[in-house]
């Protein structure tokens, strides 16, 4: 039951997180909108039936059903027809009727002609478009730089994490020791799991691989270690055994021969492996793994088509999810619910990916709103640009102000864009559900 309620808790920590990250983007739009004199009727952080509202002075602030998504609603996003041209019917067709009525709903919110944001200059237009993504940025920042800087981040360290019964050689099909085997040389010497390696042969150790290094280099030959235990410094003598691991290259991966198989070579081995701890970085740590995130999101977005073929192939097929590939929020919430269930890690290192994951979907929300397709941020910011560059021609030849960019000509566009963003949605959430990408 306990196990229950703390998965749910972390669904329930999510989804506050992914709403409160939402109402922040929105509020990036807000404030340089109203600093900028535009009129804004609405901010509403979720779609669908309004759950909650409250006016103050012109702007009506709510929350919404559906907590996936928010807006805010600016007086004369969408600019009206050229001045002397007349206005569209909707008996032209369906595309020519959602530019029209994109219009006829813009010119609805139109109270001061003066205030609306496509009377703006494209510089503040520009500001108040990214203004969202900007939030996410920093909030990401933010949630990093506690991960990191006040958490730290799980570290090999110069403590013995286990220590191995037995010899067994890498080629071993077995896992369990059997009283034949011969007892490794670290358990032999009396290492113990926590002890703290100080120095080996006067050599003050301060990385785990420097140890590695010399016992791997010292096979057959005695090793003087002093080890801290319990606050006390001990010291043992352990012979290193002449025993064989396979060779792995800079990945970490296995290395294959000409014939296939798996290569060994032949090293001193003591059987023990390091704990991991965590380590506070220091806070120029923070914008490089920002920055790592920012790649590794914008991968995913550059691929994506390929990656959705490999969600649905997954999905209605025998394959396995890439624990690297995109996700929903239903798969977001059930990794949080998977990580606050997990009774076998501590509190704090719990908390701590919680608080990383949450930065991580800031990261993906600021990526995602930046691509330039409407209704997207980045859309907005494109149609701000090419109205920009039109102007700047027309200045230049000395022609007649072209005037606004009509963007309402996209809204075809953004009913193609929302559609494949709605599919893409349904078949990861589905896939979340059916074959969820699991940490256990």
């Amino acid at each position: 039951m306990e196990t229950v309620l703390l998965y749910v808790l972390g669904i329930v920590v999510v989804v506050v997180g992914l709403a409160v990250s939402i109402a922040l983007h929105e509020l990036g739009h807000l404030i340089p909108a109203k600093a900028f004199g535009v009129r804004v009727g609405q901010y509403m952080i979720g779609f669908g039936p309004t759950l909650w509202s409250r006016r103050r002075g012109e702007t009506e602030y709510g929350v919404k059903a559906i907590p996936l998504g928010g807006y805010i609603s600016m007086s004369g996003m969408y600019p009206p027809a050229r001045q002397g041209g007349k206005a569209r019917t909707a008996s032209t067709g369906f595309f020519q009727t959602l530019v029209q009525d994109a219009r006829e709903t813009s010119a609805t919110t139109v109270i001061e002609e003066e205030r609306t944001f496509y009377q703006l200059p494209v510089w503040k237009r520009i500001i108040i478009m990214l203004g969202g993504p900007l939030m996410n940025l920093l909030l990401a920042i933010v949630l990093f730089a506690i991960v990191l800087c006040g958490f730290g981040v799980q570290q090999v360290s110069t403590t013995i994490g286990t220590v191995s019964k037995c010899v067994l050689p890498a080629t071993s099909e077995r896992q369990e020791c059997s009283p034949s085997d011969e007892e490794a040389p670290g358990a032999a010497a009396g290492l113990l799991p926590g002890d703290t390696i100080v120095s080996i042969d006067g050599t003050p150790i301060e990385t785990w691989e420097q140890s590695s290094a010399i016992i791997r280099e010292s096979p057959g030959v005695p090793l003087a270690m002093v080890v801290e235990r319990d606050g006390t410094d001990v010291e043992i003598t352990a012979i290193p055994r002449l025993t064989e691991r396979y060779v792995y290259d800079d990945d970490n991966v296995p290395v294959e021969g000409s014939d296939g198989e798996l290569l060994t070579e032949d090293v001193g081995m003591l059987g023990i492996t390091a704990a991991y701890e965590l380590t506070r970085q220091p806070i120029t740590a923070v914008l490089p793994t920002v920055g790592e995130n920012i790649a590794s999101v914008t991968n995913v977005i550059l691929h994506l088509p390929e990656r959705i073929i490999d969600v649905a192939e997954a999905a209605f097929g025998p394959e396995e999810r890439d624990p690297n590939g995109p996700i929903s929020v239903v798969g977001v919430g059930r990794i949080a619910g998977e990580i606050t269930s997990i009774d076998t890690i501590p509190v704090v290192e719990r908390a701590s990916y919680l608080i990383g994951l949450l930065a991580s979907v800031n990261v993906a929300l600021m990526v995602f709103n930046l691509i330039p397709l409407m209704p997207l941020d980045g859309g907005h910011v494109v149609g701000a640009l090419w109205e920009g560059i039109r102007r700047w021609f027309a200045k230049l030849f000395k022609r007649p102000d072209p005037g606004p960019v009509d963007t309402a000509r996209l809204i075809p566009l953004t009913l193609v864009v929302v559609i494949i963003l709605g599919g893409m949605s349904a078949l990861l959430i589905y896939a979340d559900i059916v074959k969820p990408v699991t940490l256990l």
